[in-house]
């Protein structure tokens, strides 16, 4: 259920996004998860919406919570690593972590940390694979696309029969190419008609490919028949390698996320007595797709601020000693109660 919650995030944020260039709803689902455990009223409703249940922390996943320091909290909240209360030291910590958990691929957490800044929730999802067969050096025709990168060899692959065309798909007027990585990792790229948005071809990726079916048919797709000396049919694959960043407020697709009311007057009981809303929720991601392999990193961070908070304070009694005339002093063994020294002060 999780999972498919996460993909179901990811489509739409491809169909709802201006700059689908590199993003992870993985990246801010759990996030999300954990603000739904401790938020109530119509802000857990929304929250829930979105993400309902946990997911299961992907290899390559860490995440991070950092409290203020004088911020009271609801028992049983664990605050993981309180701010020091020095805004600058506390983004220093933070951007330290973010390069930490991504391999220095991102150096600095999306979200600034001030003096208001009650809460900071964190994620950072690193995606590292080498191609099981790299692209070799065949003749090269370069893709259009909006992709700017350094033109790639073609990938060429031969089969027998049986799987030839395995990894080439088609579901929905769009073609499916999987490239296997190591450690489990699949690439799988996506192509649409010249009229598809970006939008709906990723989504239509997201949300088909297990319905694809295998099809030498679909955009991109030419067949030829050549001259061989073998009869075993091959598949090669044309394309450049890119290099992709992106920054993403997620404030903006408030309603998507779930964040609405979280954002507005949102209160969060599971984490502290004091009425907390959510300042800034960003995320930022980079990709690179190579020869050899790929690799990606986020990171995602959420801001929570106190709604009209100020330190708690109390009442107490002053009382106040004034030493300004003369005064005497003994210095004493402590165990036995010997005055050691003695002595009188005339002019204080």
């Amino acid at each position: 259920m999780s999972v498919a919650a996460a993909n179901t995030l990811t489509s739409r944020w491809a169909a709802a996004s201006d700059d689908p260039a590199v993003f992870s709803g993985a990246g801010v689902y759990p996030l999300l998860s954990t603000l739904a455990g401790v938020a109530a009223g119509p802000a857990r409703d929304e929250l829930l919406a979105v993400a309902p249940s946990p997911l299961p922390l992907p290899p390559g996943f860490a995440a991070g919570v950092w409290t203020r320091h004088d911020l009271p909290l609801t028992p049983g909240w664990d605050p993981g690593t309180r701010l020091s209360g020095d805004p600058a030291a506390d983004q220093r910590r933070l951007d330290a972590w973010a390069a930490e958990q991504t391999g220095g691929r991102i150096t600095a957490l999306p979200v600034a940390v001030d003096g208001d800044t009650g809460l900071v929730l964190a994620s950072a999802l690193s995606v590292v694979t080498e191609w099981v067969q790299p692209f070799g050096d065949s003749t090269m025709t370069p893709a259009a696309g909006p992709w700017s990168g350094r033109p790639l060899p073609a990938l060429l692959r031969k089969h027998t029969a049986a799987d030839a065309l395995e990894p080439l798909r088609h579901v929905d007027g769009v073609t499916l190419l999987t490239v296997a990585g190591t450690g489990d990792i699949d690439v799988v790229l996506a192509l649409g008609t010249d009229a598809a948005t970006p939008g709906s071809v990723l989504s239509t990726a997201i949300d088909g490919r297990h319905r694809a079916t295998p099809s030498t048919g679909g955009p991109g797709v030419t067949v030829q028949d050549v001259d061989s000396a073998t009869p075993e049919p091959e598949l090669v694959v044309s394309l450049p390698s890119f290099d992709a960043t992106a920054h993403h407020d997620l404030l903006a697709l408030d309603r998507l996320f779930g964040l609405r009311t979280a954002a507005r007057d949102g209160t969060f009981p599971g984490i502290s007595p004091v009425d907390l809303a959510v300042s800034s929720a960003r995320q930022q991601a980079v990709a690179s797709f190579t020869a050899l392999g790929f690799q990606a990193a986020t990171v995602t961070a959420l801001a929570v601020f106190p709604l009209a908070y100020h330190p708690l304070t109390t009442r107490k009694l002053r009382v106040t000693v004034t030493f300004d005339r003369p005064f005497g002093f003994l210095a004493v063994h402590r165990p036995t109660g010997l005055v050691l020294v003695a002595g009188w002060v005339t002019t204080p």
